[in-house]
Order: structure tokens, then C-alpha cells, then sequence
């Protein structure tokens, strides 16, 4: 609580997550994990902590990184081809986590084997491809949850709360920032695309679920950083289609040779009475809010990508035999293709240049260096001269 104001009141309480494990389940739900990089390394753990999960098979195309499951998950059945997964009846979802140009094919093998689906996002390459996912989805009764890690988190959960309260009057501005010194050009991640779309695209659907609203209108300006190619920075602004207005910035180009990693990430929701904020440095994350009858702040963990939430959730959904919560493909294909248009407006709005390839090499040379930092290559982390887990660096997800 803020000094000098008056006491919580029940009504204005903050969120706090509370997670029940069923009683009466006859047995855990079993996973299929496709993909043992970073983020599938990140979800199996969380499942080993869940009451609900049991992982039971994990494919991946590198040696060295089955080596890593087997060490980690020494119960399942690991293996350097998917089909074992989709064949085996006993498993009941599936966990894809590898690059969007994978997913498709994967999805549609899922569901051909009547097995729910947890898949990182973009679900496709291309949008085309991703809206007949859609639909294939939505006429299929297996539940798909896409990772859309911000609709997890108990920060946007408070901010929202309070909003519904009505403390801030009407939602006017939406306005978020997530800037990093995150992945670099020649890193990977090309099926994804450039950052406005393969990071952007979370708070695309952080606004538009905030807004609750279509979007209507867009402007943004890019910034080709390095003589690279593709916009690495990237600001869009405008409007949804109920006069909510926002700003988006993105970029991956924040200090990476700086002394000290800094980044500058927010969400700044105005209302026409009030202001609700938040503030994270990924690990401790601040909530200020500024309401007609309240003035209330709250710091709490980041928790990172909130993947403990996600398999909680998902895992609860599939037992209960409805959506808890999960985030859906329908949100993450509309988050794709609007970040997707964004992205190129900005290239359509002749993008400067500044810097030099010569300081983007010394950055790559100084991030092949590094054993903790923002948005790794996923190379220093799965490849060291030991794949056992007690040699990986823990590195932050991003």
C-alpha cells in the first residue's frame, strides 16, 4: 500500500493465484513433448511439478539435447522421431515446442490421434495457413491452448480486476512498452519472423485484450538498426474499434553492449477518472494503481513466463472437460496477423537505418560469450562441452 492512503478494501483486493489439484483424478494426464529446447525444457518442468502431469515421451532432433531428457525425465520414453508420440493412445496431449513451421503438420497429427494440443505461438509460418488451423481447431473437440503467456499472469489479472471495478472510469489508452537487449539478428527464430511479430505479437494481444475490441486503425514506424534488413524496433499506434486508443513499442536493441543489461518494459492502462500500471524487471514485477477510491501498489515475482499457470490451467481444462482460461488459437492467429500488418506498415514506412553491421558482429561475438542474458541463442544453452543439466547456465526465457 501506498504510504499516506487509506487501507485495502475486500473489494479492491489484489489478485492472487489459487491453484486446487483435483481430488478424484484416477490418474495424471500424460504428455507428449515435441522440442526439448528452452521452452520445452521450461514446460516439462513445470509439468514435473504439477499433481496433474506425467511426462511420458519427449522427441527432439538434436543428440544432445535428448541426452538432456533423458537426464531430466528419466521416465520418458525419449526418442529422435515424433510418430511413437502420436501413436501412443495412452498419451493425452501434446506439447509442441518447436519452430512455427513445424506446428501445423504437427497440430493436425494431434488432432487425427484425438490428442489435446499446449503449442508455443505463431501456430504457422504464414497467416493463411494459421486461420485453416483455426478452423480445423474449432471443428475438432480436442481443446488447443497457445501459449499467450500474459493472459496468465496475476499482474494483468490485478490491473483488470480493477478496471472491471470501474476505479479508473472508462478504459481510454492502453500503452505498452517491451524493450530488451533480446535476440539478434542471425539467432534463429526465422520461421517466427522478425521481433515485432515473433515477441511483438504478445502485446498486440495484451492490448487487444485489454481493449476488448477489434482493432480499427494503425500507424507504425520502424527502425532498421544495424544496416539489418528487417525493422528490429518498431512502434504502432491507433485505434480499436469501441475509440480505445494505444501504442505499441517493441524492439530488441536495448543496451545489448551495455555494462549492465537494462530494459524498459511496462503496460500503462488510462482511464478517464484513474491510472492502472505495471512495471517488471523479469523477476520482480510492480503494480500501481491510482483509482477513484484507492491508491494501492503491489510488487510480487515476475515469474517469467508462467508456464506453472499454463499447465495448471490447460491440465484442470482437459479434466473439467471445458476452457478454465486457456488461451486460445483464435486469439494468437489474430495477435499473428495483426502484428504481422503492423510490421509491414513499418517497412512500408521506409524504416531508417542506424548503426553499422560491424557493431551488430560485435554484439553477436559478445552474446557467443555470454552464460546469462536476455533471449540467448538457444546453441549456448544446449550445446555445452556437458548437455547434463547441471552444466546449463540458468538463462532467462524472452
Amino acid at each position: 500500500m501506498i504510504a499516506g492512503h487509506g487501507a485495502l478494501r475486500p473489494k479492491a483486493a489484489l489478485h492472487k493465484e489459487k491453484r486446487g489439484q483435483p481430488t478424484d483424478m484416477p490418474r495424471k494426464l500424460r504428455a507428449g513433448i515435441l522440442g526439448y529446447g528452452r521452452m520445452g525444457r521450461g514446460f516439462v518442468a513445470a509439468m514435473q511439478e504439477s499433481e496433474i502431469w506425467e511426462v511420458a515421451a519427449v522427441y527432439d532432433i538434436c543428440g544432445k539435447a535428448r541426452q538432456l531428457a533423458r537426464h531430466n525425465a528419466p521416465k520418458a520414453a525419449v526418442s529422435d522421431a515424433p510418430d511413437a508420440i502420436f501413436e501412443d493412445a495412452s498419451i493425452d496431449a501434446v506439447g509442441l515446442f518447436t519452430l512455427a513451421d513445424a506446428r501445423p503438420q504437427q497440430i493436425r497429427q494431434a488432432l487425427a490421434s484425438r490428442k489435446h494440443v499446449l503449442a508455443e505461438k505463431p501456430i504457422g509460418a504464414d497467416i493463411a495457413t494459421e486461420w485453416q488451423l483455426v478452423r480445423e481447431i474449432e471443428a475438432s473437440d480436442r481443446f488447443v491452448a497457445v501459449n499467450l503467456f500474459n493472459r496468465n499472469a496475476w499482474y494483468h489479472k490485478d490491473i483488470q480486476r480493477f478496471i472491471a471495478e470501474g476505479e479508473i472510469g472508462d478504459l481510454a489508452v492502453i500503452r505498452i512498452c517491451h524493450m530488451t537487449p533480446g535476440h539478434m539478428p542471425m539467432e534463429g527464430h526465422d520461421p517466427e519472423g522478425p521481433p515485432f511479430h515473433d515477441c511483438g505479437m504478445h502485446y498486440v494481444d495484451v492490448a487487444r485484450w485489454y481493449a476488448q475490441s477489434e482493432y480499427k486503425t494503425w500507424h507504425a514506424q520502424g527502425l532498421r538498426m544495424w544496416g539489418h534488413k528487417d525493422p528490429w524496433w518498431v512502434q504502432a499506434h491507433g485505434t480499436f474499434a469501441n475509440g480505445v486508443v494505444f501504442d505499441i513499442t517493441q524492439g530488441f536493441i536495448y543496451g545489448h553492449l551495455a555494462k549492465e543489461q537494462p530494459h524498459n518494459c511496462y503496460v500503462d492502462s488510462i482511464g478517464t477518472k484513474g491510472v492502472a500500471r505495471m512495471r517488471h524487471d523479469f523477476t520482480q514485477a510492480t503494480v500501481e494503481l491510482h483509482g477513484v477510491h484507492e491508491t494501492l501498489q503491489k510488487t510480487a515475482p515476475f515469474n517469467d513466463k508462467k508456464l506453472d499457470v499454463m499447465v495448471d490451467v490447460f491440465g484442470r481444462s482437459i479434466l473439467a472437460g471445458k476452457n478454465l482460461g486457456f488461451p486460445q488459437a483464435r486469439d494468437s492467429v489474430i495477435a499473428s496477423e495483426v502484428s504481422w500488418a503492423m510490421l509491414n506498415d513499418a517497412v512500408a514506412n521506409a524504416p531508417p537505418v542506424r548503426g553499422t553491421p560491424e557493431e551488430m558482429q560485435q554484439i553477436l561475438e559478445h552474446r557467443r560469450k555470454m552464460v546469462n542474458g536476455f533471449g540467448l541463442p538457444v546453441k549456448a544453452q544446449e550445446e555445452p562441452e556437458s548437455p547434463l543439466a547441471e552444466a546449463l547456465p540458468a538463462i532467462p526465457i524472452r
